[in-house]
């Protein structure tokens, strides 16, 4: 995966520049986490926050992003749960706009998998990249449990199958609509927004939605 390689924060003899801090947000899916997560377990979404923005990767039907920045701790359909200190980052606010346009544009909606590729391994691939360390274990326990046991899942949900889930109507940034694998109502799409494939090159572009 292009760019994979850590833009974390200079460490060891190299003179260190300005640090910019790398925060997980994690949320919870169903009420049952407040018993599982005793058991190292749960449903959980996760979110990085850079730069006073939150970022995270969810599903629909199109080819193009599904990379969306909300406000920190705030995103639709979920229960914020905790924060979680993760590391720094050396990029700036303009580089790191242009780094996560990139980065986007490797999430796309329909490769969203709940077992292979949900938005908890894009925060660890994130999370990796900026501050050089993954996301805690038990916020993606599940889906790896999931993944071990793959031939005891429903077909729709094998690693195999190339199916997402489609719940919530939402609008993407070109005016259409499709379907995201989060339950988000419609009041709070104003505050969602999607980062889409540019028409130029590889890139992504961020494009609020008018609140």
């Amino acid at each position: 995966m292009g760019g994979a390689a850590s833009v974390g924060a200079a460490a060891g003899g190299e003179e260190a520049g300005p640090a910019y801090p790398v925060v997980l947000h994690v949320y919870d899916l169903t009420p049952l986490n407040n018993y599982l997560h005793w058991c190292g377990l749960g449903i959980f979404h996760s979110a990085v926050e850079v730069h006073g923005s939150e970022y995270s990767f969810g599903a629909h039907d199109q080819p193009s992003s599904g990379v969306f920045e909300v406000e920190p701790k705030s995103c639709p359909g979920f229960i914020y749960r905790c924060s979680i200190f993760i590391g720094y980052t050396s990029l700036n606010p303009l580089e790191f706009r242009e780094f996560i346009q990139r980065m986007a544009s490797e999430y796309h909606g329909d490769t969203y998998h709940l077992i292979s590729k949900n938005c908890n391994h894009f925060t660890d691939d994130l999370s990796t990249r900026l501050a050089g360390k993954p996301i805690p274990g038990w916020v993606n326990r599940l889906a790896r449990l999931g993944a071990f046991c793959n031939c005891l899942l429903p077909e729709s949900m094998r690693l195999e199958s190339t199916e997402t889930k489609h719940l919530a109507d939402c609008h993407l940034s070109d005016g259409s609509h499709t379907s995201s694998n989060e339950n988000f109502e419609d009041d709070d799409l104003e505050d969602k927004h999607l980062l889409s494939t540019s028409a130029v090159g590889e890139d992504a572009i961020i494009k609020e939605v008018h609140r």
